[in-house]
């Protein structure tokens, strides 16, 4: 009988292909290859503020089980978020990955190993947001265009990286601090608050966070507001 090989030697040896590969080419582009000006290049706090829409947008490193709860109760609505995910989670999550492709979700970088990318030069801060892309193309075959860096920190450097590896970099506009507090209502609030066309609310895959999704969901159709992707809603 012949022996199959494991998927998990497949995908660490994916993931070490990528590395070495990123380690290589990531030292070829110029830091101003594609921008006239570094100062051209801008951070996106907020989505279209003329039509009414918003979004929810999840950074994800940990918490497999609830990411995959967070994704059950979008789909019973048949709403879209966007998922912006870790390459050291992803590459664990492959299933989950591609359930999230599947049904529909945006995928987006959240950088490989969770770094201070404000404390990075270009080289490393192109290396973490290739390396996360990669892995995301390789496992998914999605080509993610948004790049969110962890705990909103980021440089000139950062901006730059991002913008040559054809991504916008994606802060927020309302931040539910859920990744810190546990209150339902707390998190509700923040979300909520002055909720207005165009707002990126922040979250992160907590329990708490997925047992208080539902009001903040029911909330915003209350006000008209449609859930739409990032991406959808900066058009």
């Amino acid at each position: 009988m012949k022996k199959l090989i494991n998927p998990t030697v497949i995908t660490n040896f994916i993931i070490v292909f990528l590395i070495v590969g990123v380690s290589i080419v990531g030292f070829l582009p110029e830091k101003t290859a594609f921008v006239s000006s570094d100062n051209d290049i801008k951070a996106i706090y907020n989505g279209n503020r003329d039509k009414k829409q918003v979004s929810l947008m999840f950074n994800v490193y940990e918490n497999t089980q609830v990411v995959n709860a967070i994704i059950d109760e979008l789909n019973s609505r048949n709403l879209k978020a966007t998922f912006f995910v870790g390459g050291c989670w992803a590459d664990d999550n492959g299933e989950t990955l591609v359930r999230m492709a599947e049904s529909g979700h945006e995928i987006a970088n959240h950088g490989y190993f969770h770094k201070d990318h404000k404390k990075l030069n270009y080289q490393k801060n192109y290396e973490e947001i290739k390396l996360s892309s990669a892995i995301v193309k390789a496992l998914s075959g999605v080509e993610t265009t948004l790049f969110a860096p962890p705990s909103g920190s980021f440089s000139q450097d950062t901006l730059v990286a991002s913008f040559n590896l054809g991504h916008k970099l994606i802060m927020w506009s309302k931040d539910t601090i859920d990744w810190r507090d546990k209150d339902k209502n707390k998190i509700f609030d923040r979300a909520t608050k002055g909720i207005t066309n165009g707002d990126l609310v922040l979250m992160h895959p907590k329990t708490h966070s997925l047992e208080v999704l539902p009001r903040i969901l029911d909330y915003y159709d209350s006000l008209g507001l449609q859930q739409v992707t990032v991406s959808q809603n900066l058009l």
